[in-house]
């Protein structure tokens, strides 16, 4: 056989039995990823997406919009769900008034707005709140600011520091996140037939969600269920949570996006094919 020259993409996974939590809408773009990388993928949706109680806040502020100087994104959802509310108004977030900018927390949320032709002005160089904050391009003396945000749950990092550095900063509720009833039968028959190599966390919730959901199928001993399966995390805040309600976190991402969950997946649990290390 002549060889062409290409080589293979690496698959440091393959063999690996990974569970992936994310809102149900958003499980597609990970199981592309880890699958890209070698890894059978079961699906464990975490988080449903609703509305929030009352649209009142966010109407009010996009009553509102052209008062704004930035809009701080820190999640597609939210992106999502503006644009959504923009579009029942008849308007959208590529046509807002053009003194509005708009910055972006993670390369996830840069991409829904590029999807939707609004383009973040700008996006922090690591994909965490933090990171926003330290690097703003402007002072944010003065500044009006715009965040919509989860209904609970959320940190009030974003708003308290913007607050404490001089802007004006105006939290509502874009949209609300639930607890799925149980866990799917597939990651139920992956956990009793210990054939799990690892559970991913995207988040902070997805985490709570999920331990919430192994107590509603197991009982007080629900964390026997994760004994011999990696804990892999995609930030330092999702990390601290894992550590709070698993005890141990076995990697985190970095950076902190879907790629380095699958590379630090690959860190902890990749290898030789089949089976765990």
């Amino acid at each position: 056989m002549i060889s062409t020259g290409e080589s293979a993409p690496p698959a440091p996974l393959r063999g690996r039995r990974i569970a992936v939590t994310r809102a149900e809408r958003q499980l597609g773009e990970a199981r592309r990823l880890f699958e890209r990388a070698g890894a059978s993928v079961v699906d464990l949706p975490a988080l449903v997406v609703t509305p929030p109680d009352t649209w009142g806040p966010l109407d009010d502020a996009l009553d509102d919009l052209e008062s704004f100087h930035w809009i701080l994104f820190s999640s597609a959802n939210g992106v999502e769900a503006m644009e959504q509310r923009l579009r029942r108004r008849g308007g959208s977030l590529a046509h807002r008034p053009r003194s509005v900018r708009i910055a972006a927390v993670g390369l996830r949320t840069a991409a829904r707005l590029e999807a939707l032709a609004a383009a973040a002005d700008y996006v922090p160089p690591a994909f965490v709140a933090d990171s926003l904050i330290e690097h703003f391009p402007v002072s944010a003396w003065g500044l009006r600011l715009l965040l919509p945000r989860v209904q609970s749950g959320g940190r009030p990092l974003l708003a308290e520091a913007f607050a404490a550095a001089g802007a004006r900063v105006v939290e509502v509720a874009a949209y609300e996140t639930a607890c799925p009833d149980r866990l799917p039968s597939a990651a139920l028959q992956a956990l009793e037939q210990g054939s799990l190599d690892a559970i991913t966390f995207s988040s902070g919730k997805t985490a709570s969600h999920t331990a919430r959901m192994l107590r509603t199928a197991y009982g007080d001993a629900w964390g026997e269920r994760l004994r011999g399966v990696a804990i892999i995390s995609i930030g330092p805040q999702t990390s601290e949570r894992c550590r709070s309600l698993f005890g141990r976190v076995d990697a985190e991402a970095d950076p902190h996006d879907l790629p380095g969950l699958v590379a630090a997946c690959g860190r902890v649990v990749g290898g030789a094919e089949g089976g765990r290390p």
